[in-house]
């Protein structure tokens, strides 16, 4: 066993407090980010049932996608602790507050808001609820995020609301996407995000908390959308979060401009030709990475034009499914002409919603001139051919 006087007083501490929570029931979970190793992307620590007793959990997840479990018991603060010293930020979140653990590369040691979670609050704070390995389902929300309590999606005590399950579902799975294409997006300084039609800004959100919260990245995140109302909205929630990271930005997404352009943008459900809209707009920019769920498919629908396939168009439910995925194939078509491998993937289960494809963009490092032409030769032809030119 390690012995607990290598270890400095601030990282005991950090660790005393997820002892301790994790014992009382009131821990929510711990992130460990900022490994010394570089094939570790960062560790999460929850408490598990496993085989009838609870323990202490660390997903760690490993730079080639593979995830790693480890079991601890609870009161093991020394092995807690050994686990905890490959990391340079630790991030305690618990009902009964959060606090966080620092050091910098030259050593220095920080916690901060540790003497805040008292015994007494830890007390009237915990639960008997222990979440199991088997039966329930490992989001990477629990649902008892600050930010998802003041968008409705859960009550002050973190349950979520029946009617936003399926909205709390869309939200974990975006975040599993984003998890996904981590790898594609620059590892060190700000990153710069942006979500195009963010709405009322779920996914704003969610993302930013992603990254900045759970990650420990420093982000800079701007949503922007038409409706003032929605804008006003959110920016006062972000304010109210300190989330100083996120800003709300009311206007037209097609005159947008950014001094910085974005690394990551996200579209979720933007009406109609407003998806194409964005994703004129992420190529314009080169943006590494685009993560985007359509809505609507209208114009094409009023504009097809193709005898072959009026076996299809002459039935007008038919005629749109035809409709919707000849106008993300498009779009994908028209992307890989810009450079970009692209994906048509499922979000969520379509019997929540039919609004369930994602389009997933990446830059290419070094595409090939020869397939971009030829990318662009299939586009125009597949255009031509549906509306009849």
């Amino acid at each position: 066993m390690t012995d607990s006087n290598s270890f400095s007083p601030e990282l005991t501490k950090i660790c005393t407090v997820i002892s301790e929570t994790a014992a009382c029931g009131a821990l929510k979970k711990a992130v460990l980010s900022k490994p010394e190793s570089k094939e570790v992307k960062r560790s999460v620590m929850t408490v598990r049932l496993i085989g009838g007793k609870a323990m202490l959990q660390t997903e760690t997840f490993r730079t080639d996608n593979k995830a790693v479990h480890t079991n601890t018991d609870i009161s093991d603060i020394e092995v807690i602790s050994g686990i905890c010293s490959g990391y340079h930020q630790i991030n305690v979140i618990t009902s009964a507050g959060e606090c966080e653990y620092k050091r910098s590369k030259n050593g220095k040691e920080t916690v901060i808001g540790a003497g805040r979670i008292t015994k007494e609050k830890i007390a009237s704070s915990a639960s008997d609820i222990v979440m199991t390995n088997d039966k329930e389902k490992n989001y990477i929300l629990r649902g008892d995020e600050d930010f998802l309590k003041l968008l409705g999606i859960s009550d002050e005590k973190g349950r979520v609301h029946d009617k936003k399950r399926p909205k709390f579902r869309q939200i974990n799975r975006f975040l599993e996407h984003i998890r996904d294409i981590e790898k594609h997006l620059p590892s060190e300084g700000t990153l710069r995000i942006c979500d195009l039609c963010c709405g009322k800004s779920y996914l704003s959100f969610a993302v930013y908390y992603y990254f900045a919260n759970i990650l420990g990245r420093k982000v800079h995140m701007t949503g922007v959308d038409l409706k003032s109302d929605v804008i006003e909205y959110c920016s006062s929630v972000s304010k109210r979060l300190d989330f100083d990271g996120l800003e709300f930005i009311c206007g037209d997404i097609m005159k947008y401009e950014t001094d910085t352009p974005p690394s990551l943008v996200i579209s979720l459900h933007a009406c109609d030709i407003a998806t194409d809209i964005v994703l004129e707009k992420a190529a314009e920019w080169k943006t590494p990475v685009i993560l985007s769920t359509p809505c609507c498919h209208h114009e094409l629908n009023h504009k097809l034009n193709c005898s072959a396939l009026s076996f299809v168009s002459e039935h007008s439910m038919l005629r749109q499914k035809l409709c919707d995925a000849a106008t993300d194939a498009l779009r994908l078509k028209l992307l890989e002409s810009k450079g970009y491998s692209c994906d048509a993937l499922e979000l969520i289960d379509p019997e929540e919603t039919p609004k369930n494809i994602m389009l997933r963009a990446v830059l290419k490092k070094n595409p090939s001139a020869r397939a971009m032409i030829a990318a662009r030769a299939e586009y125009e032809n597949a255009r031509k051919f549906l509306l009849g030119e």
